[in-house]
């Protein structure tokens, strides 16, 4: 029986030792991950014969709509769900610990932002608050209970939100998912010091454009701000944040690979346009190893781009369990 890292362990991960855990929690989760276990069968991987991370082939990110993706057998704590643009269902995701989401979601931010109780917190997202097992507002709303703080969520008053960030006495923290923040931007402008985190959300909302574009909007509107964005999913438990100009860089227990978008078997070069899988070793009790719909660049020390998303929903193969 392989000895699983706790949620706490995974923050102490670094380049020394993430292969170590990963092989570790891989080889756990091919014998314990009944859909992932499936899926290495059909595409005739063997666990054992593997041994780097880099090798470690990724479940297609569509299994989180068709079939219950969990490593063991536990009774979930809470679901997460996410948005439905597609009319192909929903993703979902089954935390046997909805604290140890929390807690890792605040380690990350303050890697990020330092001691994120020195900031008010507001939350301009009303797609999510408008349905249910959001994680990302899940995730927003433990952070402001964690600074002790009234709700701070805002549907679709711009105004009422303009008078508290004007009227803060503190350092000012403000998700927001990128239509609703071009919105704010078109009627509204704050002089006020702010660190605004774009989550994206454009589809079926707004006019796609690209993230320099809304970068260069949103600095109309926050004139004195610091624009950064969020990269996160209903099927990661950790996210990454970028600079000012896009680049991401995630947790020490992330890792962002890039491969070729029409093969989820196969590797592409660093720095080139490609599909993305993400390890994400905190998902001890889902799957970490996913191959995601989005393009992007890798770039050779880790960080990333996301450019876009790949042309069909389902990648090739997924057909062989649904």
């Amino acid at each position: 029986m392989v000895n699983l890292p706790s949620i706490e362990n995974i923050w102490d991960i670094s380049e020394h030792n993430f292969n170590e855990i990963a092989l570790k929690i891989f080889r756990f989760q091919a014998k314990n991950n009944l859909v992932y276990a499936q899926y290495l069968n059909l595409i005739d991987q063997e666990a054992s014969k593997i041994d780097h991370y880099t090798q470690i082939p990724c479940l297609p990110i569509t299994f989180f709509k068709t079939h219950k993706v969990v490593s063991g057998d536990f009774e979930s704590a809470l679901i997460f769900e996410s948005s439905s643009t597609t009319g192909m269902g929903v993703s979902k995701n089954y935390l046997q610990n909805v604290s140890q989401y929390h807690h890792n979601c605040l380690q990350i931010i303050e890697q990020k932002l330092g001691d994120i109780r020195e900031y008010e917190i507001f939350g301009l997202l009303p797609n999510y608050l408008e349905r249910q097992h959001s994680s990302l507002v899940s995730m927003v709303e433990f952070l402001m209970h964690h600074n002790k703080q009234q709700d701070g969520f805002y549907l679709y008053n711009h105004e009422a939100l303009l008078d508290r960030i004007n009227t803060s006495t503190k350092k000012i923290l403000l998700f927001g998912v990128s239509f609703a923040l071009l919105d704010f931007a078109e009627q509204h402008t704050t002089t006020k010091e702010i660190t605004v985190i774009e989550t994206g959300g454009m589809k079926g909302r707004k006019k796609e454009i690209t993230k320099e574009e809304v970068y260069t909007e949103l600095k109309t509107a926050f004139i004195n701000g610091t624009i950064i964005s969020e990269y996160g999913m209903t099927e990661l438990l950790s996210q990454a944040y970028s600079n000012d100009i896009g680049i991401y860089t995630g947790p020490s227990w992330m890792k962002v690979l890039p491969r070729a978008d029409n093969d989820p078997l196969s590797h592409a070069v660093a720095g080139q346009s490609a599909a993305l899988n993400i390890i994400d070793l905190a998902n001890l009790h889902s799957c970490c190893f996913i191959a995601t719909d989005d393009l992007g660049k890798v770039h050779h020390n880790g960080q990333f781009e996301v450019l876009g998303r790949l042309d069909y929903a389902d990648i090739r193969g997924c057909s062989l369990m649904i």
